[in-house]
């Protein structure tokens, strides 16, 4: 499924799906943990900096981390993120 233009207002620059999650974050006051099946690279106009969002099956961002570049917004998935392969698509 591909991803919005933009989340939370930042530009999408590589992004990487699966119908598998990727992983699961605790939940702020749901009932479980949130399945994380799609993750994405981004970038706000005024920032050189590259947040890394983990969204959920309808592109909604859960959870956020911030990096010097893409490579490393790439190389550094968390341990949680890695039940299935990321194959990253450049937009």
């Amino acid at each position: 499924m591909t991803p919005p233009t933009h989340l939370d207002g930042a530009r999408v620059m590589a992004w990487a799906w699966s119908d598998l999650p990727f992983g699961h974050v605790a939940s702020e006051g749901g009932p479980g943990p949130v399945a994380i099946h799609g993750l994405a690279l981004c970038r706000y106009a005024d920032e050189a900096r590259v947040y890394r969002f983990s969204c959920d099956a309808q592109w909604e961002t859960v959870q956020d981390d911030v990096y010097a570049s893409e490579d490393d917004a790439m190389q550094q998935l968390p341990a949680q993120y890695r039940a299935v392969a990321a194959i990253w698509r450049k937009v």
